[in-house]
């Protein structure tokens, strides 16, 4: 009896073994490949892309989508969080928590909110990549946040807006005021644009205070036609704003648009000069190949116009612009593209009258992310 139980002992420990061998084997490291087949990736959105067709999640999903036929994986190997308020910790963390549950190795986080909860769970789950859109917090072995220069893509639509208006007021639909990096300096950069044309021109902004926020986006929009805009932009997740102006032209008034996110004319194909948009897709493939290859790096990704993950949409041809218009809008995409031109260069002049910036010098990278509390000084603020 004693030599039967000492082999039985010793099978279940060579047993024990292999399935730790096993287990080492399939646990992710910095700088360890990644089979294509191991890949599980959770997305996190902040509303529900599967209904929508066009906005802030909508341009996510569409990356997602892109990187997913890119790669040729399959639907099981990508698991869904939709609604998920990025307002309410709580609900963000028990998301994340169900998607690794579901063995997930890869997250994307896409809104601005979640940042805290991946920087969290990372520490907790050193085998699970962690991509956090927007932010700024990353660690040096499995979380990082992803952006773009989208300033480049918004002087370009100011531009735009500047040729087109005549009332010389333009109106921004934010959804955060100067407490929000990412929205103020997009709306610097829309200003800048604007002034490049039409020094004349004013930007007056209303806050909603959320990026989601349909019926508060429509207020805003409102407000804004009302008290005599007639180009309306906007930084916030839904179409609403577009909607909202091509009411107003139905009822007699002339008002464009500038659309965010994905390309808004086919919200309001009537009135929307160009958008603002977002190629996800270009990061997304990028990362997971990094993955499948072991090349992940946690070093923040902060693409340009020129790699393609911002940009704006050809000029609506149902819209008549002059040869000299187009003209100049190409030749500025070009310096931008070429590096020659930046959008916040040498000495600014806020709406309060201080000066920001050194003569000669680029606002660095890590600032246009993160360090923009002043609005220029074209900008009208609420």
């Amino acid at each position: 009896m004693k030599s039967n139980f000492f082999t039985i002992a010793a099978v279940f420990l060579v047993l024990t073994c292999i399935s730790c061998d096993k287990e080492k084997e399939t646990v992710w490291e910095p700088g360890m490949p990644m089979p294509k087949e191991k890949i599980q990736i959770g997305v996190v959105h902040i509303t529900d892309p599967f209904s929508e067709n066009s906005g802030y999640s909508y341009a996510h999903q569409t990356g997602i989508e892109e990187m997913q036929q890119a790669l040729d994986l399959t639907d099981s190997q990508i698991l869904y969080k939709v609604h998920v308020d990025d307002s309410v910790s709580l609900h963000v963390e028990n998301a994340m928590r169900e998607l690794l549950a579901q063995e997930v190795n890869v997250i994307f986080a896409t809104s601005w909110g979640y940042m805290d909860t991946c920087e969290k769970l990372a520490g907790e789950y050193p085998s699970v990549i962690f991509a956090h859109a927007s932010g700024h917090k990353y660690n040096d072995t499995n979380f990082t946040n992803y952006f773009g220069k989208v300033c480049q893509a918004r002087y370009l639509s100011g531009i735009a807006a500047g040729m087109k208006t005549r009332s010389n007021k333009i109106g921004y639909v934010a959804a955060w005021g100067t407490e929000n990096s990412e929205v103020t300096g997009g709306l610097n950069a829309f200003a800048l644009g604007v002034e490049k044309v039409n020094p004349s021109a004013r930007i007056y902004v209303k806050v909603t205070h959320s990026w989601y926020d349909p019926m508060g986006e429509a207020m805003a929009a409102r407000a804004l036609i009302g008290e005599g805009c007639d180009v309306i932009a906007q930084h916030c997740d839904t179409p609403t704003p577009q909607l909202e102006v091509e009411k107003a032209v139905a009822q007699g008034l002339t008002v464009w648009g500038i659309g965010y996110n994905t390309d808004m004319s086919a919200d309001a194909p009537a009135t929307v000069l160009t958008s603002v948009i977002w190629r996800w897709g270009v990061y997304y493939t990028g990362l997971v190949q990094d993955v499948i290859n072991g090349t992940f790096s946690t070093a923040p990704y902060f693409g340009t116009l020129k790699d393609g993950i911002v940009d704006i949409t050809p000029l609506n041809e149902n819209i008549g612009w002059d040869t000299d218009q187009i003209s100049m809008l190409e030749q500025e995409r070009r310096l931008i593209e070429s590096g020659t031109f930046e959008v916040f260069s040498g000495v600014m002049e806020t709406n309060n009258g201080e000066r920001i910036g050194t003569e000669g010098e680029n606002i660095p990278d890590d600032v246009l992310r993160n360090g923009f509390d002043w609005y220029y000084r074209t900008v009208v603020g609420n």
